[in-house]
C-alpha cells in the first residue's frame, strides 16, 4: 500500500487530516478533567489512535504525548498538592513511556484498522499500562507502601488489579469513540482520507 501523501497534502502546513486528528486527541485527553472512575481514561486510546492514523511517525508520537501533558498540567492546576507533586516523581515518566510504547505498537495498525484489531490492541495497551505503571508504583514510592522485594512488587500488582478493569473499560470506550468517530468523519469528508494513513 502506498503510504506517501499526495503532492497537495505534502505542500500544505495546515492539512485538514492531521489537524482533525490532533484536535480529537487533545479533546479526548481533556476529558480526564471530567469526573470518572479511577483509571477510566483516554490515555491508551489516544496513543493507539495517533499511532494508527498520523501519516508522520513523529507527529504520531508527539501529539498524544502533548495531549497527555496538557491534561496533566490542567489537572495539576485544578487539584494542586499531591497531583502537582507527581510531576517530580519517576512514576509520571513511566506513564509517558507507556504512551510512547503504545504508539509504537499502534504503528502496526496503519492502513489495517478494523474493529477486531482495535479491540486487540486496546487490550494489549491496557495490559502494558497495568504492568508498567504498577511497577512504577512499587519502584517510585513517595510514601513507602511496599517493601523493595519481589513480594513487595507482587503486592503492588495485586493492589492494582481493581483499577485494571477501569483501564480496560476506559481504553475500549475511548478507542470506540476515537476510531469510530473518525471513520464516520472520513466517510463524510473525503479530504480527511488523503492526509492520513
Amino acid at each position: 500500500m502506498n503510504r506517501t501523501l499526495p503532492t497537495a497534502a505534502r505542500g500544505t502546513s495546515f492539512a485538514p487530516g492531521p489537524l482533525v486528528l490532533a484536535g480529537l486527541i487533545v479533546i479526548a485527553a481533556l476529558t480526564r478533567l471530567l469526573p470518572h472512575p479511577p483509571n477510566f481514561s483516554p490515555v491508551e486510546a489516544i496513543a493507539l489512535f495517533g499511532g494508527a492514523y498520523f501519516a508522520s511517525r513523529r507527529w504520531a508520537f508527539i501529539v498524544p504525548l502533548v495531549g497527555l501533558l496538557v491534561s496533566d498540567l490542567a489537572l495539576a492546576a485544578i487539584n494542586g498538592g499531591d497531583y502537582a507533586s507527581w510531576f517530580g516523581s519517576g512514576g509520571i515518566w513511566l506513564v509517558y513511556l507507556c504512551i510512547a510504547l503504545t504508539t509504537a505498537l499502534a504503528l502496526n495498525l496503519r492502513g489495517r484498522v478494523s474493529g477486531g484489531r482495535v479491540l486487540g490492541y486496546s487490550l494489549l495497551g491496557s495490559v502494558l499500562f497495568f504492568v508498567v505503571t504498577n511497577f512504577g508504583a512499587w519502584a517510585f514510592q513517595a510514601v513507602p507502601l511496599y517493601p523493595m522485594t519481589a513480594s513487595g512488587l507482587a503486592a503492588a500488582y495485586v493492589a492494582g488489579i481493581p483499577f485494571f478493569q477501569w483501564t480496560v473499560l476506559g481504553t475500549l470506550f475511548y478507542s470506540a469513540l476515537l476510531f469510530g468517530g473518525f471513520a464516520l468523519l472520513r466517510q463524510r469528508l473525503p479530504v480527511l482520507r488523503a492526509q492520513t494513513v
